[in-house]
């Protein structure tokens, strides 16, 4: 590509570091990373012997509550923070032991949007994508052929005049991901980068950064919240709680088997919304007889035609309550709400073949 003679953006490719267990290629490395800040009222400790490797090319989320300590985890990864304790490694730099002209160079190397935005509101789009190549000394041709490039990608072609105020939060915050791409990191951070908008344009925004992802092998890191924006675009997540990583791995495992109660309480953010099971339990009543249970779906076991088996393999009557199929980057995840009735052993085998079919099975109530 032509773009290989432009100063600002000679590496095209993200170079990996690590070899993990299976043999994939680790972008960065977390090793025993803890944080201390001293205040007035004493030591404040916001994360805790943290220990992630995160692969390239990968899509990482770290979801936690206000106060979990993934603020400072993001920052830490940027060098706007140093640990206390224990390293952090990025592309072959060890950003938690490096200062001056080699930490300016390593953040080069690391894009990162933010909540808020964080634009220039006295430049327009194209010079506030343009920032950064200025800064890195990018010469003027291969700066403006470089924004129009970026420009393209994340579909603000017709806007590049425009100023921040003219512009919706969704498009602002496309301007903060060209900024950020400008000097072809290898990582992208995401802080929060979809909190400020509504859920129509977060879901814009997800889909072109799973755009980017798979366009530019990109490895992003992104932090939130909110588990539906970890189901929709991530292929691993950390859940944080009181500074510390408390569960971690593939995001269709940890919808399948959430292990701890935090992660249970995001992972029903998505599967089982609270009004679902107030409804449930509001209509027991209408059931004298049988079982409400809730199934358990992964993968192809989605598309099972498991309704249609009970009823005519079993002398049950299977009542539909409730059902919702959630999509994951490596696959479905679906439950399904339902009431089984009928002779008491018919039930036991309906739910006995059921688990026979690797769906997960759990009794909500003897109705």
């Amino acid at each position: 590509k032509s773009t290989k003679r432009n100063i600002s953006i000679q590496i095209l490719i993200p170079v990996p570091i690590l070899d993990n267990k299976e043999g994939e290629k680790v972008m960065i490395s977390i090793k025993n990373a803890k944080k201390i800040f001293s205040t007035k009222q004493g030591n404040v400790t916001a994360v805790t012997d943290v220990n992630l490797d995160i692969k390239e090319g990968e899509i990482f989320g770290v979801i936690g509550y206000s106060g979990a300590g993934k603020s400072t985890l993001i920052r830490m990864l940027n060098g706007l923070e140093l640990p206390t304790e224990g390293s952090i490694t990025i592309a072959n730099r060890k950003v938690s032991h490096i200062k001056g002209k080699e930490l300016r160079q390593a953040r080069q190397e690391i894009g990162m949007i933010f909540q808020h935005f964080n634009l220039l509101w006295s430049r327009t789009v194209r010079e506030n994508i343009a920032f950064p190549l200025e800064i890195a000394g990018v010469p003027s041709g291969a700066r403006r052929k470089r924004v129009d490039e970026l420009i393209n990608l994340v579909g603000l072609r017709g806007r590049e005049d425009s100023y921040p105020a003219q512009l919706s939060g969704g498009q602002k915050q496309r301007v903060g991901i060209a900024r950020a791409l400008a000097n072809n990191p290898k990582v992208l951070l995401c802080d929060e980068a979809t909190s400020a908008l509504d859920p129509q344009t977060t879901d814009s925004i997800l889909e072109l950064l799973v755009d980017i992802n798979k366009r530019l092998g990109l490895t992003i890191v992104l932090i939130t919240h909110e588990m539906h924006v970890i189901r929709k675009i991530c292929h691993r997540v950390a859940v944080m709680e009181a500074g510390m990583v408390v569960e971690s791995g593939s995001v269709l495992d940890i919808f399948k088997n959430p292990q701890q109660p935090i992660t249970k309480r995001f992972v029903e953010q998505v599967t089982e919304p609270e009004e679902t099971i107030e409804t449930i339990r509001h209509r027991l009543h209408l059931y004298p007889t049988g079982q409400v249970v809730q199934l358990s779906f992964i993968g192809d076991k989605v598309e099972t035609p498991l309704i249609t088996s009970l009823i005519r393999h079993y002398s049950v009557t299977v009542n539909i309550l409730q059902g919702k199929i959630s999509q994951t980057q490596d696959g479905a995840y679906g439950t399904l709400f339902i009431h089984l009735d009928g002779d008491e052993t018919e039930v036991t085998k309906a739910i006995e073949f059921i688990q026979s079919q690797q769906v997960g099975v759990e009794v909500i109530s003897h109705a």
